[in-house]
């Protein structure tokens, strides 16, 4: 659990190499950038140097995609050990990573795959969240995933399964509404059910994004700009929170940074409750 009052860094942008010109030629008065951890951990000077640039200007939160706690095989402690010291270089006041699996021995899928909602599956990946979060001596959470299919075996909601592992290992939430919205509509449940259900006591950061509607179900796609449907849900999200930092990630089919930035000042707005929800 986050010790102390929850910090607020504002609204952010995730951090794309492609948007490194026009930040480094007009140092834009954005809050804070969200980093892929991954991206920054390897050999490569140039992205070592822009991010130096970055961290002289702009707070900065490491998110990752590899991670896959709830894999079966054991805990990687040479990938923990570079993102350890990637958080020390960042001063990251938290970092995140998905509730989710993408490994088994011998292949990585470089995938977000949901796991089975199970008691006993809960409990594994809150022991390994909890040995993770004492070794890198930063504070962790998890974030929710976008589904497009059920586990048979499933023996609980989501939202159930979330609040037990965030609750056992004593670590906190990276809440992602879009993702919450899309598993609503493949799924067919109430999304508010999902955010009366889990402990927002526990959200240290908002993620908001784009998805591409197909009609019968949504795709999480990062590629567009935030339904209306994610800006109303996010109107009722973030007062529940107490105020936490919002981020908005944009991951393909990019846009000009100004415009990114623009379309993530819209939770001003909504934050403001100047938009009925």
């Amino acid at each position: 659990m986050f010790k102390g009052k929850k910090p607020n860094l504002g609204i952010g942008i995730g951090l794309r190499p492609i948007h490194f010109d026009e930040i480094f030629s007009t140092w834009p008065q954005i809050d804070w950038f969200e980093i892929i951890s991954e991206n920054f951990m390897g050999d490569d000077e140039t992205l070592t140097r822009n991010l130096e640039r970055i961290l002289e200007r702009y707070p900065v939160v490491m998110h990752g995609v590899t991670l896959a706690i709830g894999s079966p095989d054991p805990i990687d402690f040479d990938y923990l050990r570079k993102l350890k010291d990637l958080a020390r270089k960042t001063k990251a006041p938290w970092l995140s990573d998905h509730l989710c699996w993408g490994r088994l021995e011998g292949a990585h899928y470089h995938d977000l795959l949901p796991l089975p909602y199970r008691p006993e599956v809960a409990d594994y990946v809150a022991e390994r969240a909890r040995i993770i979060q004492d070794f890198l001596e930063v504070p962790f959470s998890l974030e929710n995933v976008s589904s497009y299919a059920e586990f048979t075996s499933d023996l609980m909601p989501e939202w159930e399964f979330y609040a037990r592992v965030v609750e056992k290992a004593d670590i906190m939430m990276m809440l992602d509404v879009n993702n919450i919205y899309v598993s609503s509509r493949n799924h067919g449940y109430d999304p508010m059910q999902y955010i009366k259900n889990v402990p927002m006591d526990r959200v240290i950061q908002i993620h908001l994004a784009g998805h591409t509607d197909y009609g019968t179900h949504c795709l999480d796609t990062h590629d567009q700009f935030v339904s209306d449907e994610v800006w109303k849900l996010y109107g009722k999200v973030y007062p529940l929170s107490g105020g936490v930092s919002t981020l908005l990630e944009w991951d393909d089919n990019y846009i000009f940074f100004e415009e990114t930035w623009k379309e993530a000042l819209k939770a001003k707005a909504y934050q403001m409750e100047l938009i009925p929800t």
